[in-house]
């Protein structure tokens, strides 16, 4: 009985890896919608052997006439197909990969424009907001009754505002205040009219443009009415000052 069961045990094992033989190499190549195909599955369902394909999404792998290769990566679709004798012989076998693509049900556009310190109590509701040259402006001059500043003056002072007044950088950061607004008041000019406006209308040379603008924002009634983005009386003023820039052209080039 022994004998029969070792003689059927060699005939089974014989079989076994005499089909594991018989077993075929398919050459392919996956091809999808990106440039990198490398490390893709590929297995073979009936042998479990499994590959990967490289960056150009070649492979290689061992199977038979009718065996099942399963094609599958994070962003694919998987896919099966039933190898034919044809596969083996087709050096050019190819296999194209579909892209999973995560549509959204609906896109909901929310409007946070209210949310800012104020909203959340960071900041009071009437606080003056500063630009970056006001803020270091008031730093520079703002006394503090809390600091001792050893002992000057009964220490009833801040004593940095008074170096820097002496220093003269209370004076630079006033100058550089000044220019801060002016620069913000020609680019609010420059928004609300474009050169074709200066030319056309205005009847001034192209290199002059730049320069009367800044005529015209050191004029302190053009600024206030500039404040007041009021289009039309800008407007009028401009064509009221553009004349005279162009008397102080004319005199410079005399």
């Amino acid at each position: 009985m022994n004998k029969i069961l070792i003689a059927f045990f060699v005939l089974l094992t014989a079989t076994f890896f005499g089909q594991s033989n018989d077993l075929l190499e398919v050459k392919g190549q996956v091809s999808a919608y990106i440039s990198n195909l490398e490390g893709i599955y590929v297995i073979n369902l009936q042998s479990e052997e499994t590959v990967f394909t490289d960056e150009n999404g070649n492979f290689a792998i061992k199977a038979n006439v009718g065996d099942v290769l399963v094609f599958s990566g994070m962003q694919f679709k998987r896919k099966e197909v039933v190898l034919c004798a044809e596969d083996f012989e087709n050096k050019s076998f190819k296999v194209h990969l579909g892209a999973i693509f995560n549509e959204l049900n609906e896109v909901v556009i929310r409007n946070y424009s209210t949310i800012n310190a104020v909203s959340l109590g960071i900041i009071p509701s009437n606080q003056k907001s500063y630009t970056a040259a006001e803020r270091k402006l008031k730093s520079a001059t703002d006394l503090d009754p809390s600091a001792s500043a050893g002992g000057l003056a009964g220490g009833s002072v801040a004593f940095d505002p008074l170096i820097n007044l002496i220093s003269g950088r209370t004076a630079m950061l006033k100058k550089e205040l000044e220019v801060e607004k002016k620069e913000a008041y020609m680019m609010l000019l420059e928004k609300m009219f474009d050169k074709d406006h200066f030319i056309t209308r205005l009847q001034l040379p192209l290199n002059y443009i730049k320069g009367f603008e800044y005529y015209v924002v050191d004029n302190q009634k053009f600024t206030k009415i500039l404040e007041m983005k009021n289009k039309t009386t800008i407007e009028f003023l401009l064509a009221e000052l553009a004349p005279k820039y162009k008397e102080i052209i004319a005199c410079e080039n005399e």
